[in-house]
């Protein structure tokens, strides 16, 4: 089945950290450009971090220092480490993929929620 499935989500408190994962299928992962995106209670989805297959990188400025996006291509993985996490960072986040076939993927969302 051709799927993203992320984990790791949870809460956290201001200042904490937290690494999320994305399992996807070797037929999505390989030659794929990943990227971690976020949505928060009415707000629009917005892009965190992104990793093409060319191993470059982009954070969103709000995240930049703060959060690393990687992949392990033998594991079909994608990680997203959080750290000095903020309750502004409170978001369901989605993990995405741009396959060299040019199809777009998304998996189904983990909760972050950053409190005290």
């Amino acid at each position: 089945q051709v799927q993203l499935v992320e984990s790791g989500g949870g809460l956290a408190q201001p200042g904490g950290s937290l690494r999320l994962s994305c399992a996807a299928s070797e037929i999505i992962f390989r030659g794929a450009d990943m990227a971690w995106y976020r949505q928060a209670p009415g707000k629009q989805r917005e892009l965190v971090a992104g990793l093409t297959r060319g191993e470059s990188t982009t954070y969103a400025d709000s995240v930049k220092g703060r959060f690393t996006i990687s992949r392990d291509n033998a594991k079909n993985m994608v990680y997203l480490q959080m750290s000095s996490l903020k309750p502004e960072d409170t978001a369901v986040y989605y993990c995405y993929a741009f396959s060299r076939r040019s199809a777009e993927y998304w998996g189904q969302g983990t909760q972050v929620t950053v409190s005290s």
